[in-house]
């Protein structure tokens, strides 16, 4: 971990009333300004805290940031919707509405822009086109998967949330959502439009029914927020092996050859599946970032122990992919093939 970004302070500053945002935004901006492999991210966190502390339009000028940047961004359709969340909240209505269309029409592959853009209808009570924006959301992402990805919970749950809002009769997509719903209130109770009437009423009981939905509610936040980092296994590509051995020829004797290096990474993965692990993943590494990380550690990147280290930092933000992959997904190696026809179909040892 970074010698600016301490765990605890981390945690903190995510989860404290206390926290001062503005400052918090700024101090993300100038880490993302020493390490700009990770400035998506870190000003990502940035503008949250700008909206969190109220100033909308530096928020926005971040978001704006980003999408003029010259470099490639890994989640463009998250940031349109996330500025188009946040200029409706502070008037600029016409604006946010052309965005929302424009991820809309983009149809992103993650769950997480249409969740942003729905929920965004629904707050201003357009609840027709929130409800066919999640709809179009799981159409895209969800009409031949038989297991919904933990990231596509919430266009499952807000769509059901939606429809009880609008009465519309439960379909198997509500079901579904039904399912994945593990706390003791059930989620028709949970999203009861006529909840909202119980905060007005005097009658005790009343108020002490909300308050465990509301505990429900907390509890489902809770458990969704704690579940932990992938165990993830660094995946070097080709290119960046082959520079990271050439750079450090110490690290030689841990990779000496790609090949093998993934069917190690493959193999391992599997070990860790038959002895029980949970929420494995594999993590790409590059060059430069590992330098990075190893300057912050004050170690040589020559250092092999520093390996796992960077892998559960990267897993850390958010940047390992599950193992195995979905069925009919590519493989983790970027090969190009389906895993099942490529280290899925690795002989079992």
């Amino acid at each position: 971990m970074r010698p600016d970004t301490p765990a605890e302070n981390v945690a903190n500053a995510e989860t404290a009333d206390t926290v001062d945002h503005p400052a918090e935004a700024a101090r993300l901006e100038r880490t993302a300004g020493l390490y700009p492999e990770d400035a998506e991210a870190l000003l990502l966190r940035a503008a949250a805290h700008l909206e969190v502390s109220g100033d909308r339009p530096a928020a926005t000028a971040l978001y704006d940031r980003l999408l003029s940047s010259s470099g490639t961004l890994e989640t463009p359709s998250l940031v349109r919707a996330l500025k188009a969340a946040n200029l409706w909240e502070y008037g600029h209505e016409a604006e946010a509405r052309a965005i929302i269309d424009g991820v809309r029409l983009a149809a992103p592959r993650d769950a997480a822009p249409w969740v942003i853009v729905a929920e965004a209808l629904e707050a201003h009570d357009e609840l027709e086109a929130a409800h066919d924006t999640f709809t179009e959301g799981a159409q895209r992402l969800l009409a031949d998967v038989a297991d919904p990805p933990y990231a596509t919970h919430p266009l499952l749950i807000g769509r059901h949330r939606v429809r009880r809002m609008l009465g519309l009769p439960h379909d198997d997509w509500d079901a579904r959502a039904d399912t994945l719903h593990s706390m003791p209130v059930s989620l028709d109770e949970l999203h009861d439009p006529g909840r909202v009437w119980s905060l007005g009423s005097d009658d005790p009981a009343d108020l002490q029914a909300e308050i465990a939905r509301l505990r429900a509610e907390l509890g489902a936040y809770r458990e969704a927020l704690s579940r932990p980092f992938p165990v993830a296994l660094l995946h070097w590509p080709a290119d960046e092996l082959t520079e990271l051995v050439e750079a450090y020829p110490p690290l030689a004797e841990e990779y000496p050859s790609y090949e093998t290096h993934l069917t190690a990474v493959e193999t391992a993965l599997r070990e860790l599946a038959a002895s029980g692990t949970l929420n494995l993943g594999v993590v790409p590494g590059t060059v430069p970032s590992y330098e990075a990380f190893a300057a912050s550690e004050g170690t040589s990147p020559s250092d092999p122990s520093l390996l796992p280290q960077y892998a559960t930092v990267l897993a850390a933000r958010g940047r390992a992919a599950a193992w195995p992959p979905e069925r009919g997904a590519g493989c983790w190696c970027g090969s190009g093939r389906a895993y099942g026809e490529c280290h899925g179909d690795l002989p079992r040892s």
